[in-house]
């Protein structure tokens, strides 16, 4: 009898103890794993881009009546170009510029791209206001420089302060090496694509 008392007790005081405890400072700390999405209120990419858009709609529909006035005055006949041809290098910096939008958007403003369009796109602002004065005239794509592009790439670039990211004196470089050459060959690439074209139509006749 005394021994089933005594099991009986030693049952109970298990129960009121809750058997062996685990100890936190050995449970494994779990990590938080890191999102992959974006932030979808950093609108800075997508106002560039639209920015941009709109810009070089215009600028695309002028630019062969600029580049005829260039012709005329220079004699240097190359220098013309057809509308399609001017629509084709518009699309072919579309997308770089694109690209550039597309990386900044999955970053959140710290792509090196996205950063260097930016800065670029800012600055062809004044390379537009440049070529009219100079010109004293209307350019392609001056009207549209300074009320629609230059907003988009100003709120852009407003963003990236307050995010603790602005742009650098690097950037602004890299965005004129990145812009320039793009812009030449995208003309180049129009041209060379139209003239091929140009030349099979005469072989078939």
């Amino acid at each position: 009898m005394s021994n089933l008392q005594n099991i009986d007790r030693a049952l109970k005081a298990a129960e009121r103890g809750g058997g062996p405890r685990r100890s936190r400072s050995l449970e494994p700390a779990v990590a938080p794993i890191p999102s992959e999405r974006t932030d979808m209120r950093f609108p800075g990419p997508v106002l560039l881009f639209s920015a941009w858009a709109l810009h070089d709609i215009e600028e695309a529909i002028a630019f062969p009546s600029t580049c005829d006035r260039l012709a005329d005055l220079s004699g240097i006949e190359q220098l013309r170009i057809g509308k399609r041809q001017s629509w084709a290098a518009i699309g072919f910096m579309g997308v770089i510029v694109a690209a550039a939008c597309w990386r900044g958007h999955r970053t959140n403003g710290r792509s090196s791209l996205y950063r260097a369009a930016l800065a670029g796109l800012e600055g062809h602002v004044y390379t537009h206001l440049a070529a009219s004065a100079v010109q004293r005239r209307y350019t392609a794509g001056v009207a549209t420089a300074v009320p629609i592009m230059l907003p988009g790439a100003v709120a852009a670039r407003r963003e990236l302060r307050r995010n603790g990211i602005p742009l650098r004196t690097r950037d602004q470089v890299v965005g004129a090496c990145l812009l320039i050459p793009g812009a030449i060959m995208s003309q180049a690439l129009a041209r060379f694509v139209f003239q091929s074209r140009k030349s099979r139509s005469r072989g078939e006749r």
